[in-house]
């Protein structure tokens, strides 16, 4: 878990812009692989359920009160179970779905790049679907504030394309100016 890196993490509510910013980011940074949280807890999910993980994907919202219980089931046994899964993909990472405390320190600790993606409940009501809100993993990040870059996105989907698109712009000068 301790190999050196450029990480980036995303974070944010259900609905407020994090795969977009993702999508945004991994133009602009060709050498990082997308690794979500998610996709680990997914793929075991499914092979627990014995659901394929295109079908989880299709149907996020029916399974996604069952998908917190199971990530968590594995956070109580080892908190850094899922993170482990993730930091197991070689190269330059973007995480786009960083969503406890525990996940920011050990990202933290490895110099990730950290994003915070903000929209209003209404907005994020708008895009889908709110589940199991009052869960750690949509509200233990609300007061932390150390994030290197905060994009509000209550807008159109242009503009915070757009916003993001920055961001990869002085993430890239600043990877650049480090090499």
């Amino acid at each position: 878990m301790n190999k050196i890196r450029n990480i980036v993490i995303i974070s944010g509510k259900q609905f407020a812009g994090k795969d977009t910013v993702a999508n945004v980011l991994m133009k602009k940074l060709t050498d990082f692989k997308l690794a979500p949280i998610a996709d680990a807890i997914k793929i075991g999910f499914g092979q627990e359920k014995n659901i394929a993980f295109n079908e989880i994907e299709r149907n996020k919202p029916l399974y996604r009160a069952e998908l917190i219980e199971f990530g968590n089931r594995y956070r109580a046994e080892d908190p850094d179970y899922w993170l482990k899964k993730v930091l197991e993909t070689e190269g330059s990472l973007i995480i786009s779905d960083v969503r406890l405390k525990r996940e920011i320190e050990v990202f933290e600790n490895l110099g990730a790049i950290k994003i915070r993606v903000e929209a209003d409940r209404e907005e994020r009501a708008k895009r889908g679907r709110l589940v199991k809100e009052d869960d750690p993993t949509e509200t233990e990040l609300d007061n932390y504030e150390n994030w290197d870059y905060v994009l509000e996105n209550n807008g159109t989907i242009e503009e915070i394309k757009a916003k993001a698109a920055e961001v990869g712009d002085k993430i890239l000068e600043g990877l650049l100016q480090k090499a």
